[in-house]
């Protein structure tokens, strides 16, 4: 990452990691396109001009570019005063005066710490005013991939939801490409065959006797015909385009992954997604990749069965190998969030909220991610920044004043916490030990 302090703020994002080529996201911005730097901003406020072209970098992933120029392969170490600058500009002064705190309990000379944070006081958070970069020829490009008309084979693991699964394969039978295949895993119980026979689908179900989502979408990856994987889920609801989006997305970026927005029934797509970017996280719900990725990368790391966060293991090991996935938001579907089935059944509402209070937090498949690839000390930060915050249950976790209400608790209760937090990573290094479990495709 280009400024440190990230480190503190996001210890287990993508981008703070080079890719196996020793590459990053971040453009160096003489390379970056003219049609790109007319559309960003220089912030004269930053003491060197090292930090200036480190912002405008970064400005350029957040803001959508999607790649091509030459990047930086290293980053040199920037003033202090400019690494506050830059967190007030992108994140809210809560976090702003956490990271202080952090810098301080770690043994920085409190002085020029509380002297850098006050001289940029001033600094107003600006990267909800960052204007998406526009691609003009988006709306009237053609695209030759769709015009081929491959076969997509459509995943699709279910477990208790009849009903949710019934609606979402009505949206398939709407879409407006037509050459798609649906795999379906059921491991409901019981099993109702007769379901499927309504559907006027090119449908394939397999019965799984065990309750197992990560292998449920390997042996239908496994078993698929098509050269396009589309990755979907039994509690979604998607638009007739869909698919044609997903692949006119991969035609146009010559990107190998189309990573799909979600959002919330009843709201709309967020702000700080609704635009083409380089895709900063993977969702199996709703995606489509090339099939060959898969015998690049593996498949889907079983070490994450009835538990959480697979899909971001896997989506940085797509980040880490070189290959290009884009967010894209036209591709997008409903969240339904059912409320039972699925993983609601195997014992956690998200990564961090256990279903029993008394239960490992997070979830130890979350900290076998954590460790593995980002390390130790990344993975305690990520717990300071995750588990007060996840004291209040699920359906609370956008609410602000009942977070700061968690992380209160969390103080109160925290012989309890550091119980769970200390199975968690019992049960992670027991993970990490046995190694990954990822097959080959």
């Amino acid at each position: 990452m280009p400024f440190i302090f990230l480190k503190y703020l996001q210890p287990t994002h993508y981008f703070r990691l080079p890719t196996r080529a020793a590459e990053t996201v971040f453009p160096i911005v003489a390379c970056l396109p003219e049609e790109v730097v007319k559309q960003l901003q220089w912030d004269e406020g930053y003491t060197s001009q090292l930090a200036r072209d480190y912002d405008f970098s970064w400005q350029a992933v957040q803001a959508g570019y999607s790649g091509g120029a030459e990047t930086y392969s290293k980053f040199e170490v920037v003033s202090i005063r400019d690494n506050y600058h830059f967190i007030r500009k992108q994140f809210h002064p809560a976090w702003v005066f956490y990271v202080m705190l952090m810098r301080i309990v770690t043994l920085h000379n409190p002085i020029k710490e509380l002297r850098a944070w006050w001289q940029t006081s001033s600094v107003n958070r600006s990267d909800f005013n960052l204007k998406p970069i526009v691609n003009p020829e988006w709306q009237s490009y053609t695209s030759n991939l769709i015009a081929k008309h491959p076969l997509v084979s459509v995943v699709i693991p279910t477990l208790n939801r009849y009903e949710y699964l019934s609606n979402v394969l009505k949206d398939f039978e709407k879409q407006d490409y037509g050459h798609f295949e649906i795999i379906v895993v059921d491991q409901s119980e019981p099993f109702q065959s007769d379901f499927y026979k309504s559907f006027n689908l090119n449908l394939r179900v397999i019965r799984q006797e065990e309750k197992a989502l990560w292998l449920a979408r390997n042996r239908a990856i496994q078993e698929a015909n098509g050269a396009f994987i589309a990755l979907s889920e039994d509690d979604v609801r998607i638009q007739p385009d869909w698919m044609s989006t997903h692949l006119k997305a991969l035609d146009f970026f010559k990107a190998q992954v189309s990573a799909g927005v979600f959002y919330p029934e009843g709201q709309s797509i967020p702000k700080e997604r609704s635009y083409f970017a380089l895709a900063t996280q993977f969702a199996t719900g709703n995606a489509m990749l090339y099939k060959s990725v898969f015998e690049k990368v593996g498949l889907f790391d079983r070490q994450f069965e009835k538990q959480r966060m697979g899909d971001g293991e896997f989506g940085l090991r797509l980040y880490l190998a070189g290959i290009k996935s884009i967010s894209n938001p036209y591709a997008s579907c409903i969240d339904v969030k059912a409320g039972t089935g699925g993983l609601r059944e195997m014992g956690s509402w998200d990564a961090f909220r256990p279903s029993s209070f008394f239960a490992p937090r997070p979830i130890p498949s979350v900290l076998y991610y954590f460790r593995k690839y980002y390390g130790n000390s990344a993975a305690r930060g990520a717990l300071l920044r995750t588990i007060p915050l996840s004291i209040m249950p699920y359906q609370f976790k956008k609410n602000k004043p009942l977070l700061l209400i968690g992380v209160l608790l969390s103080i109160l209760l925290l012989p309890v916490v550091l119980i769970q937090v200390m199975r968690s990573w019992r049960l992670a290094s027991e993970k990490l030990k046995e190694g990954a479990l990822i097959d080959v495709l």
